[in-house]
């Protein structure tokens, strides 16, 4: 695939950023892109390897078939590229900006430190097909006569939706807010995803023939025994959006917060939206001129990170319960799986001090009610507090950003009660039960995918699930499926 020799010939390049001086001024995306012969030399990287570890079990959870696009894009046949990536993945111009990419960990290449950019190759094909204006409605030919409500516009929504609307299904997307996207638009900073993205895609799903239904809360605007007995097939895609408790002492002191409300507040101001629509995010947190500490090492905690130095945060500290991590991994008991090591993210790389093996004990506040700091202790390998470590950080405001628990506490998952039926897994997340073939729950005609089934996880494991669901619902429905599984 690619070049016989390009990974001898060629040196591993990915797309620059602009400098943190000028990208902390705005909200947009920072990324520069590569020139389009730039792109095809990295497509020219990917070896025969013989057995494609990227895009296997341990690489890419919905099987890109990332040799052959690479391939394509070396030949520069575009066209070819974005067909190629459409047949697994819906949406690639969002998995090539957001995704971790677990496939450049499992790259044959990655056991030199030098993988394939294979990220930057998928953002590259989606972009081009935009700028070809390849990327279209697609509509059925023909209509099946039957009727799929999906709740939750994600990722896991959209991605089950647009499949079972190509195969000439009616489908109705019930979003609870007032735009579709989910998670990607209102948790996801702009200047990692500009929702455009999202606003293009919907805009291609109503010309395939989806409904999408925004301002609708099922469970309270319409019961799921409306959509039971309205639709053949409903599909339940909700969100983990459950704050993980944390624990800690102090959490009433004005400036503490959980991480989502305040995320979700700045995507709506960006998105020119009320910030008030929620109860939960009616006071704005705003983190212009203060001391910020961010309680969490994950994706979450450093969005806030990167959302604190463009309000024009003075310092951000980010505390970390794990060890720091090495800088390098052992690859050999290690790869192709993803690999515990120092990880440094673009809004951390924008000035963020980071604390490691730090246990975060409570939040100090004035007799007024307000957060002035917050008490740390290094600890053991156990987590254990160390005696004589303590010390305080000043913090004006201060983010919970240590995961999510399951579905929302009250919300749709609550109200069906035991009918639905919950599992507690490892992490500690209260998941809808459903297994992962047939997606079927406990509900006649009613089908699970996504965070409220799997937990807490990736955008593109979120694609993977609404994928694998309409394939299930395809097939009840119809008797056999030409959908992908």
């Amino acid at each position: 695939m690619g070049k016989v020799t390009g990974f001898l010939e060629i040196d591993r390049q990915v797309h620059k950023y602009q400098p943190a001086s000028d990208r902390i001024r705005h909200f947009r995306e920072f990324t520069l892109p590569m020139s389009e012969p730039e792109v095809e030399k990295q497509a020219a990287r990917c070896m025969d390897c013989g057995i494609p570890f990227c895009h296997g079990p341990t690489g890419c959870p919905v099987h890109n078939q990332i040799p052959d696009w690479n391939d394509l894009v070396y030949q520069k046949d575009w066209e070819g590229a974005i067909r190629n990536l459409h047949s697994t993945n819906n949406f690639p111009e969002w998995t090539g900006r957001i995704c971790p990419a677990p496939c450049e960990e499992a790259c044959t290449l990655n056991l030199e430190d030098i993988p394939v950019a294979i990220k930057t190759v998928e953002q590259a094909i989606a972009d081009k097909a935009y700028e070809k204006g390849l990327i279209r409605p697609q509509p059925s030919a023909t209509k099946t006569g039957k009727r799929v409500a999906i709740i939750g516009s994600g990722p896991a929504g959209m991605a089950a939706a647009q499949q079972l609307g190509r195969v000439g299904h009616d489908v109705h997307v019930f979003e609870r807010e007032s735009k579709p996207g989910g998670l990607m638009r209102y948790g996801i900073p702009d200047f990692k995803i500009e929702k455009k993205y999202i606003d293009a895609r919907v805009e291609q799903m109503q010309g395939e023939g989806v409904t999408f239904h925004c301002g609708v809360d099922i469970g309270t605007d319409r019961t799921m025994d409306d959509l039971t007995a309205e639709f053949d097939a409903v599909l339940y895609c909700g969100g983990s959006e459950n704050p993980r408790p944390a624990g800690i002492p102090g959490r009433e002191f004005q400036g503490v917060h959980d991480a989502m409300p305040y995320l979700v507040q700045q995507n709506r101001r960006v998105g020119g939206e009320d910030i008030q629509s929620r109860a939960w995010a009616a006071a704005p947190i705003l983190a212009g001129g203060k001391h910020v500490v961010v309680v969490g090492g994950g994706d979450t905690a450093s969005d806030c990170v990167g959302t604190s130095f463009r309000q024009g945060a003075v310092r951000v500290t980010q505390l970390d319960i794990r060890p720091q991590p090495p800088e390098k991994e052992d690859k050999l008991t290690v790869w192709p799986y993803w690999a515990t090591k120092m990880r440094t993210s673009s809004s951390q790389a924008e000035g963020a001090d980071r604390e490691f093996q730090v246990a975060t004990l409570e939040f100090v506040g004035d007799e007024d009610g307000n957060l002035t700091g917050v008490k740390c202790c290094e600890v053991d390998e156990k987590r254990k507090p160390i005696a004589g470590t303590e010390f305080i950080i000043k913090a004006d405001l201060a983010f919970i950003a240590i995961g999510f628990a399951g579905p929302l506490v009250g919300g749709l998952t609550d109200q069906l009660g035991e009918r639905l039926g919950t599992v507690t897994d490892k992490r500690g997340s209260r998941n809808v039960t459903a297994n992962d073939r047939d997606y079927k729950s406990n509900i006649d005609k009613l089908y699970i995918a996504g965070d409220v089934r799997r937990g807490q996880s990736l955008v593109v494991w979120a694609i993977r699930e609404g994928r694998q669901a309409a394939h299930a619902i395809d097939k009840d429905l119809m008797g056999t499926t030409v959908l992908p599984r």
